[in-house]
């Protein structure tokens, strides 16, 4: 079992130079969830130049801050994390929110060793110097910029490049051990993409909500009052102006940090009570205040909203016997005695086959249609059966039909793919099972806050 020691000690306070603390007036009190202000729907990370250094004015006490294991953590190394922190998210350091940021650095520093000495008992698990930098050339392109150039807005800062390296070539590694032992244990069923696809299209109609999120853990900041505090300071930096994919990388315990905290198109009823209060009342490019839930905080922006998909499409094949409308009732009847006997025997691998070999059959395939372009008769089927059913027989003024439903999907633009839903799925178990993996190395680890 893991041990965390920590001291009275000051040796980890991180004062902002000259003056006390500054005193602030208390703010009114505001729901949980409630706009905090408007951010420009587009934004994005302003392109940096090496004229642009942060000027964070803080210092730092010497020696040891913490140690991991037989690893240790310097004053140096969490002044610099800190300092990366605050170049990565543009978040501007203030006497409020400085120990925020160094408990995001020093969490950061803490998991680092913990990653690093688990990749260094792979032999065959080597980062090479190219790998770093075509990562650090990943992230200037990001901000608009050249590697050379943002190179030069780092360490204009104060920032040593060497410890930055370092730093990603841990990311790098860590990336790779966690996709390489839990690859397979990721993966996803047929069945659960189905499922998903499922879960999609019946939500087609209710509305939906473009999202970016930030997650505080609770358990990571020392507190859910810590995770509260933190997240306001958090706030009040991007209403002010940094930009919010940036900070979602920097401070996000969700997994879609990675991706700037886009969280993708979320359904109404899809979500906790707390968040989906915050969906219905914050309107385009609005900001959250933040959002207390077990076990952590949130900070929800509103990207974009719709009312819902109006397509569904369906995927149908059928068999057939050709009878007009004025057919006598007897051949009607004859005919769907018939479908009805062939039904328990057909299915969408089948029912072409079976209707081919069978004199007086038609089969079709009809394709992926929207429901509302199909035959009124049809449409009833298309919306209600379950997918792989064959249904009861139909009339309609060209004949009966058995109506085989293969597949039904939400159509437009931004319906997701099967392949989509299924990479989706598949990042999600692969970031809950690094979770898992961090937290057992970090219980079976001596760690000590001096």
């Amino acid at each position: 079992m893991g041990l965390m020691r920590i001291s009275t000690a000051a040796a980890l306070a991180a004062l902002v130079a000259g003056s006390a603390v500054a005193q602030t007036a208390p703010r009114p009190a505001q729901a949980p969830g409630a706009a905090a202000g408007t951010l420009n729907p587009a934004a994005r990370q302003q392109p940096i130049t090496a004229a642009q250094p942060p000027q964070p004015e803080f210092k730092m006490a010497d020696g040891i801050v913490a140690t991991v294991n037989d690893q240790v953590i310097t004053g140096f190394d969490l002044r610099q994390r800190m300092l990366t922190t605050i170049a990565m998210s543009q978040v501007q350091p203030t006497e409020e929110n400085i120990p925020a940021i160094q408990q995001q650095a020093l969490q950061g520093l803490i998991e680092e060793r913990l990653q690093a000495a688990e990749i260094a008992n792979f032999d065959t698990l080597i980062i090479t110097d190219a790998e770093v930098d075509q990562e650090i050339a990943r992230m200037a392109e990001e901000v608009g910029t050249t590697p050379q150039a943002y190179l030069e807005f780092l360490t204009g800062g104060g920032i040593r490049v060497e410890n930055l390296r370092e730093q990603l070539r841990t990311e790098i590694g860590w990336r790779e051990l966690v996709g390489g032992r839990f690859n397979s244990r990721s993966r996803v069923s047929r069945a659960q993409v189905q499922q998903a696809l499922r879960q999609v299209t019946e939500a087609a109609s209710r509305p939906q909500y473009l999202v970016g999120e930030i997650y505080i853990e609770a358990a990571r900041v020392g507190g859910q009052q810590q995770a509260f505090n933190g997240a306001e300071q958090l706030v009040q930096q991007m209403v002010q102006g940094a930009p919010f994919q940036s900070v979602a990388r920097q401070f996000s315990a969700a997994p879609s940090a990675t991706r700037g905290g886009d969280a993708g198109w979320l359904v109404q009823g899809t979500v906790q009570p707390e968040l989906q209060a915050a969906l219905e009342s914050l309107q385009v490019g609005q900001l959250s205040r933040p959002i207390p839930v077990s076990g952590g905080v949130y900070i929800i922006y509103m990207r974009d909203k719709r009312s819902g998909a109006a397509t569904s499409l369906v995927s149908l094949k059928q068999a057939m016997i050709e009878l007009p409308d004025t057919a006598p009732p007897a051949d009607v009847a004859a005919a769907t005695t018939r479908l009805q006997t062939l039904r328990s025997s057909l299915t969408c691998d089948n029912i072409l086959q079976r209707t081919s070999s069978e004199a007086g059959l038609l089969g079709s395939d009809l394709g992926e249609a929207d429901v509302a372009n199909l035959a009124p008769q049809f449409q009833q089927v298309a919306r209600a059966a379950e997918i792989g059913s064959v249904s009861d027989v139909v009339r309609t003024p060209l004949g009966v039909h058995l109506l085989a439903v293969c597949g039904r999907r939400v159509g437009g633009a931004d319906a997701p793919t099967a392949r989509e839903i299924e990479g989706r799925l598949q990042n999600q178990n692969l970031a809950m099972l690094a979770r898992r993996y961090l937290r057992d190395l970090r219980a079976d680890a001596l760690i000590e806050l001096k």
